[in-house]
């Protein structure tokens, strides 16, 4: 005779959880909090709506879901809320950037991360920066490395976008410092 063993249901997890599979919103924010990231600043250039009008615009954010993807060939994600300005720019600019910040460059992360934020216009205004021969996107000064890539890949996940990208290029500017990390909400240095 077979023996059957009783499974707890979904349906068995308390209702205040948040979510069918008993987490919280706040207990995944906890959990994650303690995966130390890397801090890099994603850039595109926005291209004018009209070619006789103005140049377009240069847009940035802050991001820490940024990781390698593959070798062969060179791919690589970034993880965009859903809805953001810089979601609904790649979804129709296929052409993008990823400066690795240094621990020193702090003020440019959280500058790229504010909500209710000024014009990104203003943002690059007092940063170095030069701009990437295959995007045309900022490239920051001071960087430990630069990315430039091309969409290959959007895929919905949640109430965010993963953007994969051919890397195009993949320079090493800087080998001075260390590298600005984010852990338990606050930005870190290694050390």
């Amino acid at each position: 005779m077979l023996k059957t063993s009783a499974v707890p249901s979904v349906s068995a997890v308390p209702p205040s959880s948040g979510h069918p599979e008993g987490v919280s919103n706040d207990e995944f924010r906890a959990a994650m909090s303690r995966l130390a990231a890397g801090v890099v600043l994603v850039t595109s250039h926005e291209p004018p709506l009209d070619p006789e009008g103005p140049k377009g615009e240069d847009v940035g954010m802050t991001a820490t879901a940024f990781m390698s993807v593959s070798l062969d060939p060179p791919l690589v994600l970034v993880s965009l809320r859903e809805g953001a300005r810089m979601d609904d720019l790649l979804a129709e600019q296929p052409l993008w950037a990823v400066s690795v910040l240094s621990e020193s460059q702090r003020h440019i992360a959280g500058r790229f991360a504010m909500k209710g934020r000024v014009s990104d216009r203003l943002l690059f205004e007092d940063i170095p920066y030069v701009r990437g021969e295959a995007s045309g996107a900022p490239l920051v000064g001071g960087a430990l490395a630069t990315l430039e890539c091309r969409t290959e890949q959007r895929v919905q996940a949640g109430d965010h976008t993963l953007v994969i990208g051919r890397v195009l290029t993949a320079r090493v500017p800087s080998a001075e410092g260390g590298p600005l990390m984010y852990f338990r909400g606050r930005y870190r240095h290694l050390g």
